[in-house]
């Protein structure tokens, strides 16, 4: 076991878990500043169950009817061998995909490891790459490195050979209306087919092949019409790819972090917990409600000390790195008086101000 593995499985303790997906990823990108993500994702810990013991619940998840829609849809899809999502693959994009062979790598023989698994499938991606036999994986084990800790992935499907590249297959159960799909709901898919692209490149790299073996489109599989007939369609994945791999090098070192904090420091529940959670430094933007846990005890905290970072990040960068809201307000109503780096975003404060007293007058 590595120094690290000790340390965040002493951080850990007790706590309930919850291992990293692409889910988890594709939203700790979006705020690559934010350590205290980072460090909780790293130790697998569940930070629903952390904000529920810091009396900050989370307010929003997906629905059991949606989960259970969305297994029912993708057994549904991947039912046979996945016969039914060759069948759409060649039919729909006219995808030239000769008979394949079909793997389910969601256990070993006993075994549902995820190092066993992940190994499984390297082995056996290898061989496919070596041989160039048309072969179709169904859920195997990706790994990425998160800010120097593996985190364990598993994509719905990877199919091979397609013009000879790998590609990622992502099973979503939302609608694709007269050719067209709600684009936050398509954002969100590609985000995470990004992650495992990412993921699956690494893997190719570690085996000694070229990472271009995997391509830059995915193939993103729904329901169409609003019935449980699949559709599928490419998406290009390229600007995806480039945020989440420019934003996974901008994330902190995991053990830096795990090194700052004090000797008795827990995620377990209990007495130690709200210090051990306030030790780690956070970076709370409003776009976070949507996306983590934390956020609201995140914004609570960020709110009882004064930060401007609650206002959002359009705000933070019109008033030029003034962290704290009571400056702003000192500066826009003249009680304190500015510095010569401040001078300017003073002024426009002022003006906005005044402009504020005369329209409430």
């Amino acid at each position: 076991m590595s120094t690290l593995t000790a340390q965040l499985d002493q951080l850990r303790g007790d706590a309930p878990t919850s291992r990293h997906n692409a889910r988890t990823i594709a939203a700790l990108t979006a705020n690559p500043g934010c350590a205290r993500r980072a460090l909780l994702d790293a130790a697998a810990v569940d930070k629903a169950a952390i904000a529920q013991a810091l009396g900050h619940p989370p307010q929003f998840g997906q629905s059991q009817f949606a989960i259970t829609r969305g297994n029912a849809f993708e057994a549904m899809v991947k039912a046979t061998g996945c016969a039914e999502l060759l069948a759409l693959l060649r039919d729909k994009l006219e995808l030239t995909i000769p008979e394949v062979a079909y793997h389910d790598l969601g256990t070993v023989g006993e075994n549902a490891g995820n190092a066993v698994r992940y190994q499984r499938t390297r082995q056996l991606l290898a061989h496919a790459v070596q041989s160039g036999e048309g072969t179709m994986f169904d859920h195997p084990m990706l790994r990425l490195d998160i800010a120097g800790v593996a985190a364990y992935l598993e994509p719905d499907v990877v199919a091979l050979q397609i013009d000879g590249q790998f590609h990622v297959v992502e099973i979503k159960s939302f609608p694709v209306v007269d050719g067209r799909a709600d684009p936050v709901q398509v954002a969100s898919a590609a985000r995470q087919s990004a992650v495992y692209v990412l993921a699956l490149r690494e893997l190719m790299t570690d085996i000694g092949e070229s990472p271009e073996l995997v391509s830059h489109n995915a193939i993103l599989v729904c329901t169409e019409n609003f019935t449980n007939r699949p559709t599928a369609e490419l998406v290009d994945l390229r600007k995806q790819l480039a945020v989440i791999y420019r934003q996974l090098s901008r994330l902190t070192s995991i053990p830096a972090l795990a090194e700052t904090l004090p000797p008795d420091a827990t995620f377990e529940p209990g007495d130690k917990l709200a210090a051990t959670i306030a030790a780690i430094p956070s970076r709370y933007a409003p776009e976070c409600m949507s996306t983590c846990d934390l956020a609201f005890a995140c914004r609570a905290e960020a709110k009882a000390c004064g930060s401007i970072d609650v206002l959002g990040r359009g705000v933070c960068d019109d008033v030029g790195g003034i962290d704290q809201m009571d400056t702003v307000l000192g500066l826009a109503n003249g009680t304190l008086t500015p510095g010569p780096e401040h001078a300017d975003i003073a002024e426009k404060l002022r003006i906005a101000h005044r402009l504020r007293l005369e329209i409430a007058g």
